[in-house]
């Protein structure tokens, strides 16, 4: 059985959850483009280091970099845009995250 990334952040639940974001939807953790590490939030990662954030270019939206904190299953940027829900196991994401891409994606 493959083992989950770890999950870095404050106060982050076993579902990816943080003190920043923690309703039921909130169960996705980005891998930031910068230090290849997942994070809860991008708050948590500008609480947790000491480098600026990357955005992850367009060309490498195929890449997986998005966790479901419900079954650890991993997607690729681009499965995760086109997506309300995940592919696994259904678990609905939060519509709001769009908002935020701007801060993890080349737009």
């Amino acid at each position: 059985m493959k083992k989950s990334p770890s999950v870095k952040g404050v106060r982050v639940d076993e579902q990816t959850r943080c003190a920043h974001y923690h309703s039921d939807v909130d169960i996705i953790a980005i891998k930031f483009y910068c230090c290849q590490d997942y994070y809860a939030c991008y708050y948590c990662h500008e609480a947790q280091t000491n480098h600026q954030p990357m955005k992850w270019p367009r060309k490498k939206w195929g890449e997986k970099a998005i966790l479901c904190g419900n079954c650890q299953s991993e997607l690729s940027i681009d499965e995760y845009m086109k997506s309300t829900q995940c592919p696994q196991c259904k678990h609905v994401f939060n519509e709001k995250c769009s908002l935020h891409y701007p801060l993890y994606f080349e737009m």
